[in-house]
Parts: structure tokens; C-alpha cells; sequence
């Protein structure tokens, strides 16, 4: 067995900072790690794959809670993975939804951006669109 490496070892070897470490053991996504004499932390190779596997999750906008699922349904070796594809299905089609409202808010920019004349314009139609009271711009 390797020797236990403290949060600042795992925090390099993981690529996840200090303090999201200590964010995730708060939150419980990380169990809380065993502590030397002197009361610091000690993370092994399954804390180091754990973190891993947080650090994925993140990257592909997983929320806390979703992962939280995710590492339970991880841990538990099942063989049926109907609910890790509905927690995936539903990441996904919120993200969709998402990237569609981001693509009408930038359509909209586009075309208040065409419509600026530089300053040759009495009326500003960017700074017109922001400020009337009815516009709605479509929420990411």
C-alpha cells in the first residue's frame, strides 16, 4: 500500500484545489479521511479515484447533488444502470434547453449589434432595447 498523502498531495495529484476538497468532504461527496496524529488529512488511492471521478462530473456540469446520486449508484457496483442514464437524460436535456436559450439571447445581441450605426444614430438601439420596459430576452 502506498503511503497516505496529505490534502495539499491530493489536491496536485487530482487537479482539484484544497479548498474544493475540503468543499466536497463538507457536502459529503467525499467521505470524511481518515487524520495522522497531528490531525491532518489522509487521502489514499480510493480517495484519489473519487476525486476523479467528482472532478469528471464537474467538468461535464453535473450539480452537486447529481453527482452525489451518481457516486452512490458508482459505489454500489449495480449492474442496472437505469438510473444513471435517467440522472444523464435529464442533465442533458436541461442542458439542451439551456444552449437554446443561449442561442437566442446571442441571435438577439447579433441583431441589436447590426443595428448600432456607430454613434450615427440619434437613438441607440442596443442601449433602447436594454432599457425598455418590455423587452424579454429569453432565459439560458
Amino acid at each position: 500500500m502506498s503511503s497516505p498523502l496529505t490534502i495539499g498531495q491530493a489536491a496536485a495529484q487530482s487537479g482539484i484545489s484544497v479548498r474544493m476538497i475540503r468543499h466536497y468532504e463538507s457536502l459529503g461527496l467525499l467521505p470524511a479521511t481518515v487524520r495522522s496524529a497531528s490531525g491532518y488529512r489522509q487521502y489514499g488511492p480510493a480517495d484519489l479515484h473519487t476525486l476523479g471521478f467528482i472532478r469528471r462530473a464537474r467538468e461535464l456540469g453535473f450539480s452537486s447533488a447529481e453527482i452525489r446520486q451518481l457516486l452512490t449508484l458508482w459505489q454500489q457496483r449495480s449492474q442496472d444502470h437505469t438510473q444513471v442514464r435517467a440522472i444523464a437524460q435529464q442533465h442533458l436535456d436541461d442542458l439542451t434547453r439551456r444552449i437554446q436559450g443561449l442561442q437566442a439571447i446571442q441571435q438577439t445581441l447579433r441583431e441589436l449589434v447590426q443595428h448600432c450605426q456607430y454613434g450615427t444614430q440619434p437613438e441607440c438601439p442596443i442601449l433602447q432595447d436594454l432599457a425598455a420596459p418590455d423587452a424579454a430576452c429569453p432565459q439560458p
